[in-house]
């Protein structure tokens, strides 16, 4: 298994795929990084050398933001919105969808697991 930046890559899956273990690294960002390094994305991991290691690692050093950087820029960014009392912002204090979906059915990952009306019911029959 190969490690760069404190993140284990597969071995088995091509190094196109692998780069997406990254936080903040999509299949898009992976094959930019692959192409300025000149390696060919079919390749599996295991198949790539030390330098090719090296090259990848000092891309994502200089050129991009990534796992606890990105994650710490995010927070902040989601704190300032909290701070501000925009609408953004007290969406997500409360905890709810923040990009305009709709919450009268669905957004059931945000609201929590639905919770049934007792009220209403018909009483169960009685036995005599």
């Amino acid at each position: 298994m190969v490690r760069i930046l404190g993140v284990n890559l597969p071995d088995e899956k091509r190094i196109e795929v692998s780069l997406t273990y990254f936080f903040g690294v999509g299949r898009s960002t992976s094959l930019e990084i692959l192409k300025k390094a000149g390696i060919d994305p079919n390749l599996r991991t295991k198949d790539l050398g030390g330098a090719d290691l090296d090259k990848i690692k000092n891309i994502l050093e200089k050129e991009y933001k990534i796992e606890g950087d990105l994650r710490r820029i995010i927070g902040a960014d989601i704190k300032r919105l909290k701070e501000i009392n925009c609408y953004r912002g007290i969406r997500h204090k409360l905890n709810l969808p923040v990009r305009g979906q709709r919450t009268r059915t669905n957004a059931r990952t945000k609201r929590g697991k639905r919770v049934t009306v007792g009220s209403g019911r018909k009483p169960p029959a009685q036995k005599t």
